[in-house]
């Protein structure tokens, strides 16, 4: 049997038996059993499951149901990112195009619908990053907290966890983003916009306000020198592991 079979049939296991996340799967003798296979042939395509979040192995334990997270997906992007940014490709503009056009397709579903409670936190947030850039202070984590404070009213996991693969993969690589000097208060002033927005329950200005925010980030993005006299390897992997 194909590896590739073996992984489908685990996972129809999974799915069939409504295991949830930390469920115990099976012993490796009994897939063995169940799936007429060799035990090496089990092992690697548990092995390649795990690589996808889908099943843990826990050496002395066993072997049970993964997070099923977006962290492969993340890694994956992250990668393939930087990869092609220092290929010369538009692979951070592609990434920041598509996270942009997710955003403004669902900053409209939240105008006028966002409770009280939400925009009071929304409302500290763009305060903190005020006073963060009084301060000199950098605001890419309160700026990462109110993307994922807006759009948790929309009450969508896989939503979240989506946004924050974007995020994750886009950031892995800022330092190759800035080409003029970064003012934050324009940041500043573009989330307070989008609050604005969204708290009068203007869909239309609340897009506009998004497409600016990420126009203000796309001007910034940089190409990269692909002159450089260094290890092109060792600088494609020093912007990743940041």
């Amino acid at each position: 049997m194909a590896a590739r079979d073996l992984q489908e049939r685990i996972k129809k296991l999974i799915v069939d038996r409504r295991l949830p996340s930390g469920a115990p799967l099976p012993t490796e003798p009994e897939l063995m059993r169940f799936l007429g296979a060799s035990r090496n042939s089990v092992r690697e395509a548990l092995k390649a499951l795990q690589a996808m979040g889908i099943v843990e192995i826990r050496h002395g334990f066993g072997t049970y149901v993964g997070p099923m997270s977006l962290a492969p997906m993340i890694e994956g992007l992250a990668f393939r990112t930087v990869a092609g940014h220092y290929r010369g490709e538009d692979s951070l503009l592609q990434l920041l195009e598509l996270r942009e056009a997710v955003e403004t397709g669902l900053v409209s579903r939240l105008a006028g619908r966002l409770p009280e409670r939400d925009l009071s936190e929304l409302t500290a947030l763009v305060d903190r990053m005020d006073r963060q850039a009084e301060q000199g202070a950098g605001l890419a984590e309160t700026d990462r907290a109110f993307h994922a404070t807006l759009y948790r009213g929309l009450d969508n996991a896989l939503l979240s966890e989506v946004l924050e693969a974007f995020w994750d993969a886009f950031h892995r690589v800022q330092r190759d983003l800035v080409v003029v000097p970064h003012d934050p208060w324009v940041t500043c002033r573009q989330h307070r916009e989008i609050l604005d927005a969204v708290r009068s329950g203007d869909s239309i200005r609340a897009e506009e306000a998004i497409r600016d925010h990420f126009g203000h980030v796309r001007a910034r993005l940089a190409p990269v020198d692909t002159t450089d006299p260094q290890d092109p390897t060792r600088a494609t992997m020093s912007a990743y592991d940041r």
